[in-house]
Order: structure tokens, then C-alpha cells, then sequence
């Protein structure tokens, strides 16, 4: 078995139910497993105040996460059409894999939440995939041959799959989105598949 990481912040639990369905797709296909993690909130204090070890969840990612992985899948809410704080400060810690080459020629994939339609869905996901780029990942999308990208009216994109949380967050994840989550993390592992030595 190979382990695709799913690796993810979610402040209202939007993104967490996105990365839950992209890992299931990955786990459809023979040979992937999805291995779930997420990363602590930043804190403007100077010392840590997030413990150790979260209280339920994913558990939080640590080096060896990227290292091992055959795949990447990386979920942020939006913050101003950008990904969220939390996420940023972990990928800004990933020198040393990027020294060494840990993420080259591995497949990685996007997804977000935002709470209006036009809330940043698309720059977020863009914004994503820049550090990914300078790992030299070959990032995946989702192709048009998936019907519900042309009749969605939430989210989904060619970029990679969302939802439209509405601004209370409370908007729930649509039939359409959920498939469209699914369908990439399926994608990526398919991809992951043909790319694995």
C-alpha cells in the first residue's frame, strides 16, 4: 500500500469534510490509502499554545508525512482569496524537503472552502499550488469530463474541488461538490498509480 497524505486546515469544518471525501476517492483505488493530517492554528503569542497532539481529529503532520507520500492533497479555506494562515506557516517549514527533493515528481491536488460564491475559490486554490510548484509536484486538476463541473452552481472548479459554505458556515456540503471531492482524490491516486516506481 501507498499513502497518499491528506493535509488540510479547516477552521469551521468545511475543508475537514472536503478532506475526508477527497480521501475517500483515494481510498477507491487498489493500493492507496489515504493518511490524513491536519496542522495547528498560529498564534501570535511567542510560545506554543496549541498542544501537542490535537484533542480529535486528524492528527497534526510532521516531516516524514511529505517524506513518505506518494501524493499530496493540500485543503485550506480562503482567507482574501488566499490560503489560510496556518496552512502558509506549516509549507513555509518545508525547506529541508525542498533541499532535499522529498515532493519532486509526486502529483498533488487542491481544495477550498470559501463563504460566498465569489469569495476567492479559484486564487485560493492558485495560491496553493505555487509552493507545491517549487517542491516540483505535478499538480492535477479536475477535467471537465466530470459532468458536475459544468452544472454546479456551488463549487468545483478545473483548479481543484470547493464548496461554497455560505457566510455562517453553515451551508451543507452539495451532492454535486461532494462528488466532484471524491472524483480528485480518485484522480490523484490513479495518477499516483502510474507515477510510483
Amino acid at each position: 500500500m501507498a499513502d497518499i497524505l491528506v493535509l488540510y486546515y479547516s477552521h469551521r469544518g468545511a475543508v475537514k469534510q472536503l478532506a475526508q471525501l477527497v480521501a475517500r476517492g483515494i481510498e477507491q483505488v487498489d493500493g492507496m490509502r489515504a493518511r490524513v493530517r491536519t496542522v495547528p492554528k498560529v498564534s501570535a503569542v511567542c510560545e506554543a499554545t496549541e498542544p501537542d497532539l490535537p484533542d480529535s481529529g486528524a492528527p497534526y503532520v510532521e516531516p516524514r508525512d511529505l517524506d513518505e507520500c506518494a501524493g499530496l492533497a493540500l485543503g485550506s479555506p480562503t482567507r482574501f482569496g488566499n490560503m489560510a494562515a496556518p496552512l502558509k506557516y506549516f509549507l513555509d517549514s518545508t525547506v529541508p524537503q525542498w533541499l532535499a527533493g522529498s515532493l519532486q515528481g509526486k502529483p498533488a491536488v487542491v481544495f477550498t472552502s470559501t463563504g460566498s460564491q465569489h469569495g476567492g475559490q479559484e486564487s485560493t486554490l492558485l495560491s496553493m499550488m505555487l509552493p507545491l510548484l517549487h517542491h516540483g509536484m505535478l499538480i492535477v486538476g479536475l477535467p471537465y469530463s466530470e459532468a458536475d463541473l459544468q452544472t454546479t452552481r456551488g463549487g468545483g472548479t478545473p483548479y481543484g474541488a470547493s464548496h461554497v459554505a455560505g457566510m455562517g458556515g453553515d451551508t451543507p456540503i452539495s451532492d454535486a461538490e461532494r462528488r466532484l471531492a471524491i472524483a480528485l482524490g480518485r484522480r490523484l491516486a490513479e495518477i499516483a498509480t502510474k507515477i510510483a516506481p
